[in-house]
């Protein structure tokens, strides 16, 4: 009993003071690494635009594909949207209670005013893929847009929803920073101006020009940054929605895709293609892989040969159940995870061959 000890309270009650020392450093490592995080992003939203090449690639695919559209529905064009379509005004303007959506094809009946609407979409197109004034065109592209797909929106195939959701997206971008009429006038307005002295701005002058300046930096970039995570949110759902199938599961879902009279622009073709049964559960079973994984492989290499491989998806598609339009959509919203160096590389390649081209037939003519 005399030689027992008693416990001491000051080192029971220095134990939290040292659990407290220890997560002292780890809060604020932690703190800092948030406000690093904080800071990178805040960088990359306001420093300078992103994937500019990108968004000029997403304006002349998107414009193009609409301008061929409805090229190519010109013949039609009066049953799909004009005053012979079954799908009457009135009844557009009664799903639009229900939809939220209008269109300016619904404020006349008239066939001239149609005519007119129609012919100034082709030319909205057009300037729209030139980029000329594209922030202006950009509007009026997606009123194009949301017009006619919203006029008809069941007397179409569906592939135009894509091009619906990125219209609007588009509007948000600089995408007539490159590859546009616009580019091409301020590289002749810098020439010109070059060699000229500058103008003195007063001090609110140039506050103002830098708060435009990084408002439409921060646009931009969040246009692009929602382009982006919508097409990682629809190859991601689609795939997921497809594991959840037991024909995908089987991997019998693209032969009975084949098999559709509706889906077989080249019934040949869909036969011969089907008569490979293991080749096209293998196709079917990559396919899900792919969409599953999209979203995940995107901050790396791997990125690349995915693309790859949906390039040859979407062609297949494109060929075998005749859905060009959305088939082109897709690839092209895939160019938005594609770097710039990438486009620049490819325009030099390019003008590299026609410069090769010129000559080798220049010189078959002097010779």
């Amino acid at each position: 009993m005399g030689n027992e000890q008693t416990p001491q309270l000051p080192t029971t009650a220095a134990a939290p003071h040292r659990t407290a020392d220890r997560e002292t450093p780890l809060a604020a490592t932690a703190h800092r690494w948030l406000l690093g995080r904080a800071g990178a992003l805040w960088t990359l939203l306001t420093a300078q635009p992103v994937s500019l090449y990108a968004a000029s690639v997403l304006r002349i695919g998107y414009g193009l594909l609409y301008l061929v559209f409805l090229l190519r529905e010109f013949p039609h064009r009066d049953e799909i949207w004009g005053p012979g379509s079954p799908w009457t005004p009135a009844l557009a303007r009664q799903l639009f209670d229900q939809t939220g959506w209008n269109s300016i094809l619904t404020l006349s009946g008239g066939r001239a005013y149609f005519e007119l609407c129609y012919v100034l979409a082709l030319v909205t197109s057009a300037l729209f893929v030139l980029g000329w004034r594209t922030r202006v065109m950009s509007v009026l592209f997606a009123v194009v847009v949301v017009s006619f797909h919203s006029r008809a929106i069941f007397m179409t195939d569906g592939g135009d929803n894509l091009v619906l959701l990125m219209s609007l997206y588009l509007v948000l971008t600089a995408s007539g920073r490159r590859w546009s009429l616009d580019a091409r006038r301020g590289r002749l307005r810098t020439a010109r101006t070059g060699v000229l002295p500058k103008p003195t701005r007063g001090f609110y002058a140039h506050q103002l020009r830098s708060a435009r300046h990084t408002l439409t930096t921060v646009v931009h970039n969040c246009g692009m940054f929602v382009i982006a995570a919508q097409v990682c949110f629809l190859y991601g759902s689609a795939g997921l929605y497809k594991v959840q199938g037991s024909t995908w599961g089987g991997g019998t879902a693209l032969h009975y895709a084949l098999n559709l009279e509706l889906f077989q622009p080249w019934p040949a073709l869909s036969r011969f293609v089907a008569d490979f049964p293991m080749a096209i559960a293998m196709a079917g079973y990559v396919t899900v892989l792919l969409q599953v994984a999209f979203p995940f492989v995107l901050f790396g290499r791997l990125k690349y040969p995915v693309l790859t491989a949906l390039l040859g998806m979407h062609l297949g598609i494109a060929v075998l159940m005749g859905l060009p339009l959305f088939s082109g959509a897709m690839i092209i919203a895939d160019a938005v995870f594609l770097p710039d160096r990438f486009f620049t590389s490819v325009a030099r390649l390019w003008r590299r061959a026609a410069q090769l081209t010129g000559v080798s037939v220049l010189q078959r003519r002097t010779t």
